[in-house]
């Protein structure tokens, strides 16, 4: 976790609020929270590119796993029920936080396979290959509504997903006419603590787009660059 007031300091004093314009809570609270979204994003991408790298023998340098650790705070389960015609699961509406489904569980029992629409008649349709109690399968469509094969089955589904970093706010109360930081009602980075720079980098991109400041721009994204260059040695 990385506080959401040690970012929003480290912020303004780069940002040189006199010279270049001064950055609301507001304003910071939008970028904040576009600058975690696109961290957590990159998590996958990277997870990609690193699986086709053979790991290092020594396991704390090995980038696969520093970024599975980073992307098992985000780790949870839900169970999620058929909805109320029978037809199927409303995984969507079910799980408000829902970012990637790792794996499905029929009746805490039996791994579903997901399948796509293309693939769904000809499975169907096989003797071999027809779904069962045992080995049933699912389909996805919009909205996240899962169908699951054969479709008589009606206990829960247990969800293994990966879900959306909470949404970040800085608050403050007023004293005396000075914004104080209220903890109280601040909501921290949820994003692992080494997060810390690269979500002040990414802030100051923002916010030199938003000022209209180039320079403050070309500098956080150097150092952005910088950073992800050193990530990929």
């Amino acid at each position: 976790m990385v506080s959401i007031d040690t970012v929003y300091q480290r912020v303004l004093v780069l940002a040189n609020k006199e010279q270049r314009g001064y950055i609301t809570a507001q304003e910071f609270n939008l970028f904040a929270n576009q600058a975690q979204m696109d961290i957590f994003d990159q998590y996958f991408y990277d997870v990609n590119q690193f699986s086709r790298i053979p790991g290092n023998s020594t396991g704390g340098s090995d980038m696969l796993d520093y970024l599975e650790e980073k992307i098992s705070i985000f780790e949870d389960t839900k169970n999620v029920n058929k909805n109320a015609t029978g037809e199927f699961y409303n995984v969507g509406a079910g799980i408000s936080d829902l970012y990637k489904i790792d794996n499905i569980i029929y009746n805490d029992n039996y791994s579903c396979e997901q399948i796509n629409s293309n693939q769904l008649q000809n499975i169907l349709n096989s003797p071999l290959l027809s779904p069962t109690t045992y080995n049933p399968v699912y389909t996805l469509k919009r909205s996240n509504k899962l169908f699951l094969y054969p479709i008589d089955l009606e206990e829960k589904i247990t969800v293994n997903y990966i879900r959306k970093p909470s949404k970040v706010e800085w608050s403050s109360y007023n004293i005396l006419g000075s914004d104080l930081y209220d903890s109280t009602n601040s909501v921290d980075f949820e994003l692992h603590s080494s997060e810390e720079t690269k979500l002040v980098i990414k802030i100051l991109q923002l916010a030199g787009i938003a000022m209209k400041d180039p320079s403050l721009y070309q500098v956080a994204a150097a150092e952005d660059n910088k950073n992800i260059q050193q990530e990929k040695q």
